[in-house]
């Protein structure tokens, strides 16, 4: 038997090449897929009469290993695409250069793409890296050399009332029913395409913990202008889907948004209502009030202006 457990659960990769044994013992959490996967590259290896385990395995090889693991995420989906995405770079790249091909990509990169999302794929590189490290398929931990870029994601749009009704008017059926859920609600793009039929309760929404990205439930009242758009729910549109369309409505109505300023715009009109920040806190389902006060800037506008009113006065 090639691939079997032991007492700990931890799985266990063996074959034989010329009379001997070659052993290897897989991380915690790694899964039968990666346990083939590894299987498949010895077999490679001996066939190929290379002595013992390849320590400069190909990264397209080693990215398999991460594809596999991808399906224990909490969105296997998006984990695979920030991974594909490096795909042009690491094609015939050994292990060992795998920092010159990700030093080239970051720079093809640049001027497409931004940091944030730079860093997807690089973290998605280093995890495939890790992964080999722990199963002894390279002699180091290779993804080390390489560094995340710096982010600055101080970036907020703040749309107004005409701008989310121009942006929805633009938008195909599906994609406004999400437009509208966003700004009602405040929820992130993921937890409205995760939204169901059951979410739905005669007074409050509620947010399952698996969907959210701090992993807590919250639950959101059900304002009157929100009712008719969850009648949407569940969106027959995926992911993509809803970045798609949302791209077409944005570029119709001529205005430079992503779809979290919805989120933005939700915190930022509640804010110029007069709604307290611990109130917007526990809406969006930040976990404490110091992510919330990103918003405080928009308190110091309004005292500002009302200040102004009794300087005129002065």
């Amino acid at each position: 038997m090639s691939i079997w457990a032991d007492k700990e659960g931890r799985l266990h990769v063996g074959i034989m090449v010329g009379g001997k044994r070659i052993h290897r013992r897989l991380p915690e959490g790694a899964t039968k897929s990666d346990a083939k996967l590894i299987e498949a590259d010895l077999r490679k290896s001996a066939m190929q009469r290379r002595p013992g385990i390849p320590g400069d395995p190909q990264m397209v090889e080693i990215m398999g290993l991460y594809f596999a693991h991808a399906e224990t995420l909490r969105s296997p989906d998006t984990a695979k695409q920030h991974a594909l995405r490096a795909g042009p770079w690491l094609e015939g790249v050994k292990a060992s250069d795998v920092d010159l091909a990700l030093t080239k990509m970051i720079d093809d990169m640049r001027d497409h793409y931004k940091p944030a999302t730079i860093n997807r794929t690089i973290g998605a590189v280093k995890a495939a890296l890790k992964i080999a490290y722990k199963a002894r398929l390279i002699p180091e931990d290779y993804g080390a050399r390489t560094h995340r870029l710096p982010e600055n994601n101080a970036r907020h749009n703040y749309l107004n009332i005409e701008q989310v009704k121009l942006l929805a008017d633009c938008a195909s059926e599906q994609v406004r029913a999400a437009i509208w859920i966003a700004l009602l609600t405040g929820c992130r793009r993921g937890e409205i395409l995760k939204l169901t039929a059951d979410d739905i309760q005669s007074d409050t929404l509620r947010i399952q913990s698996g969907n959210t990205k701090t992993l807590r439930q919250r639950t959101v009242p059900i304002v009157p202008a929100l009712r008719p758009w969850l009648e949407y729910v569940p969106l027959a549109i995926n992911f993509e889907g809803l970045k798609t369309g949302f791209a077409r409505a944005r570029k119709k109505a001529g205005i430079d948004v992503n779809f979290h300023d919805l989120r933005h715009s939700c915190a930022s009109m509640l804010i110029n209502l007069g709604v307290p920040l611990e109130v917007v806190r526990d809406i969006l389902g930040h976990t404490t009030v110091r992510t919330t006060e990103r918003y405080a800037h928009l308190h110091v506008d309004r005292q500002k202006e009302a200040l102004g009113k009794l300087s005129a006065l002065v």
